[in-house]
């Protein structure tokens, strides 16, 4: 014969209560915020493809310069603009995403690959006040491979193979410094752009 005391002991432990609505809303919002920043790449596909279409024509220009220092100024003015065009390209999809440009993947992006900027920034007066222009290819080249794939850590599984693409052409840079610029023409143009319309198809613009 069961004893009743031992039933009612158990019976309490039988059915769970109710979650409050209250945490049930909280848990949902915590689900959809989740999903949000899971979705958000802190690299913009269309905002990369635009990057990609302004390094040819820079690459073209600096080619025809007459001096080294010409060539260098080229790419710095390059750089100013792609920067520019980045941050709007990244606020743009955040804004998109419902999320803030310094909150998520996109701070972890950021911390990750400016470590990488500040090296290269450093290397570039270094080596121009040595005369050693021939070596700034592939300095930008994988010190800028080497922060995409850091930072490609807190985003999508494509940053680290185009970090990867950056890598193999700053390795041909420097040993061939002569292919330095047709390198950057190649990476910065022709890997943004193709990996630009992949994000932008497959991780929502």
């Amino acid at each position: 014969m069961l004893d009743p005391r031992s039933h009612r002991l158990r019976r309490p432990h039988s059915r769970l209560p109710p979650l409050p609505q209250r945490a049930l809303e909280d848990l949902r919002y915590i689900r959809e915020t989740m999903e949000r920043s899971s979705a958000f790449t802190a690299t913009p596909g269309w905002g990369q493809c635009i990057l990609g279409l302004t390094a040819w024509p820079a690459a073209w220009i600096a080619a025809r310069q007459a001096t080294a220092s010409a060539w260098l100024m080229v790419w710095l003015l390059e750089a100013v603009l792609a920067v520019a065009l980045a941050v709007v390209a990244m606020q743009l999809k955040a804004h998109r995403a419902g999320l803030a440009l310094t909150s998520g993947p996109g701070r972890k992006f950021a911390l990750s690959f400016l470590p990488s900027v500040a090296v290269a920034a450093l290397l570039t007066l270094a080596l121009s006040a040595m005369g050693l222009h021939r070596l700034l290819p592939a300095v930008w080249l994988l010190l800028y491979g080497a922060g995409v794939i850091a930072g490609g850590a807190f985003s999508i599984p494509l940053l680290p193979l185009m970090g990867l693409g950056f890598l193999v052409t700053g390795a041909v840079a420097l040993f061939v410094p002569a292919w330095g610029n047709p390198a950057m023409a190649v990476a910065f143009g022709g890997l943004h752009v193709l990996f630009g319309v992949w994000i932008a198809r497959k991780h929502g613009g």
